[in-house]
């Protein structure tokens, strides 16, 4: 299937074989061999909810890996966003700028209260590693994080990231890290003990990489008292959590926590542009403070990376996405898991989410792979998680319609309906 561009030049035309064999050459031959297991589609538009192939297929986005709260090319965002192209995208970075400020301040604006001292940076490592450069600039030399959770790739968010397949092409990684068991408030608090004032702690409210894992209520806050007991440093990551996703502005908001850094990114760029932010106490942001240059990147806050911003924050503030993500959670899970359990029963193991983060776990990774084609081949498109293989994770746009949403359960109806056949005839021990 081939889709030409208007261009005022020659057309140019895209052929799926053609781009599957530039990926080989190019990119990643595994992920071409991942692209045919979904029918080698190439997705050339967007908008709100849905996504259009190269063929004129459509298929509504409940992937995504949490970038799109707000749809894809929400009204507001764009506005901005093709505001700035016209006037002054790059800046130089010499000069004072007014977009970062403002950027800054709406940002501000929305988080819990003392946090107030913003880095900028384009994906959710940088923003990781940005706060563990403020804990060990602050003293704090020894990492503790869970195990499950995910904080990236980079090195240190790699060391904080405890997942073994990840880890092991690339030791030694960072000294000095710990991993826990995630809602084991014992556990941390001996951690803490025996290395009071050196402790550096970073945890996500929801472990949406984990297979969307919930610790127990009242866990956060627990954490918090105890690094706040043993004069440790705490770190939120909520790049995927964060901006409304589980039904509140932040997961800290849950419980009532403000943590010493609080990571943001994934939706934060309104879903055009990629944006990330470690946003600090005035107190942990004081290595930066004293010196502007021990911690930069040429493309933090660049004007119009901080128009998609303001363009965010304003599209969650003026259509209420928070509160609807909460709505449409509440109404969206017990659907999802009623279908579950009548369809699969033999094959789920739990259903379970927080506002527009659900995870379904099944008893075998095999099957979450098998359950994320058949959604495929029934219009919409879901993720897998890559700390917890068996679950298949559904982060949905909070701009979702009433039809949207029956689309989407009546489409996971199907696709179940669809894997227990395919189970049925699966040889005995087969995969």
């Amino acid at each position: 299937m081939t889709v030409l561009h208007d261009s005022p030049h020659a057309p140019v035309v895209d052929d799926e074989a053609e781009i599957l064999n530039l990926y080989r050459a190019h990119l990643s031959k595994g992920r071409a061999t991942l692209a045919e297991l979904f029918g080698s589609h190439m997705e050339v538009a967007s908008e709100g909810a849905w996504l259009t192939t190269s063929d004129g297929e459509r298929f509504l986005n409940a992937g995504g890996y949490g970038v799109f709260i707000m749809g894809a090319r929400h009204p507001i965002v764009m506005e901005e966003v093709e505001r700035q192209l016209r006037t002054h995208p790059t800046a130089t970075r010499i000069l004072l700028e007014p977009t970062v400020a403002r950027a800054a301040e709406a940002l501000v604006s929305v988080l819990p209260t003392g946090l107030d001292r913003v880095h900028f940076a384009l994906s959710g490592a940088e923003a990781v590693e940005t706060g563990l450069k403020l804990a060990r600039a602050g003293g704090f030399k020894r990492t503790v994080s869970m195990r499950g959770g995910y904080h990236g790739k980079t090195l240190g968010a790699l060391s904080a990231t405890a997942k073994e397949v990840y880890q092991a092409p690339f030791r030694p990684l960072i000294p000095d890290f710990q991993h826990l068991p995630f809602g084991d408030a014992d556990a941390l608090e001996a951690e803490l003990r025996a290395h009071p004032g050196e402790v550096c702690v970073i945890l996500e409210p929801v472990q949406g990489e984990g297979g969307v894992i919930i610790p127990p209520k009242g866990y956060l806050k627990r954490v918090e008292e105890l690094v706040r007991e043993y004069e440790g440093f705490l770190i939120l990551d909520e790049v995927q959590s964060g901006f409304g996703r589980l039904g509140e502005w932040w997961g800290a908001d849950l419980e009532g926590v403000v943590p010493d850094v609080l990571l943001a990114g994934k939706a934060l760029g309104g879903g055009v542009m990629p944006v990330s932010a470690a946003v600090a106490t005035r107190k942990a942001f004081r290595p930066f403070d004293k010196d502007p240059y021990v911690h930069t990147a040429t493309f933090s806050g660049q004007p119009v990376l901080m128009a998609a911003v303001m363009g965010a924050v304003r599209a969650v503030k003026e259509e209420r996405l928070v509160t609807r993500s909460m709505d449409l959670g509440a109404r969206l899970l017990p659907r999802i898991a009623e279908v579950a359990h009548r369809n699969i029963p033999e094959l789920v193991v739990d259903v379970r989410g927080q506002g527009l983060l659900i995870g379904v776990e099944l008893v075998e990774a095999g099957l979450a792979g098998e359950l994320l084609i058949e959604l495929f081949n029934h219009g919409v498109v879901a993720n897998h998680s890559m700390n917890g293989s068996s679950v298949v994770r559904f982060t949905p746009p909070a701009v979702l319609s009433d039809t949207d949403l029956d689309y989407l359960v009546n489409s996971f109806d199907l696709a179940t309906r669809d894997l227990i056949k395919g189970a049925a005839t699966m040889p005995e021990g087969g995969n």
